[in-house]
């Protein structure tokens, strides 16, 4: 469903790490209302599987996605950037008909 590039689980390992994260947390991706092209990408750590949840693991990183989300980002990678240009996660997701400049946002 979600595929997590070698550098996004580097990433994610090492905030894990620096932010004594608690045993068993999980990246939780999730796509709201906002953003300049009417939806943006939610991504945060969690302890707590909800009703209607969709588990994944790529890469040895468990991503948990709602169930409104899921449709969203169906075939989406989860890259990393620590470029000149800034660092943060990077979402390809081929399902985006249009992105803003700065990758947060979509449409569809």
């Amino acid at each position: 469903m979600i595929k997590v590039s070698e550098s996004a689980r580097e990433q994610v390992a090492q905030l894990l790490k620096d932010g004594g994260e608690a045993a068993g947390s999980f990246l939780r991706v999730g796509v709201k209302g906002g953003g300049c092209s009417g939806l943006k990408y939610d991504i945060s750590f969690d302890l707590q599987v909800h009703d209607g949840d969709q588990t994944f693991e790529d890469n040895g990183v468990k991503v948990v996605v709602d169930k409104k989300s899921v449709l969203y980002l169906v075939g989406t990678e989860l890259q990393y950037s620590g470029g000149l240009n800034g660092k943060g996660f990077i979402f390809h997701n081929p399902n985006a008909d249009r992105t803003c400049g700065c990758g947060e946002s979509f449409s569809i």
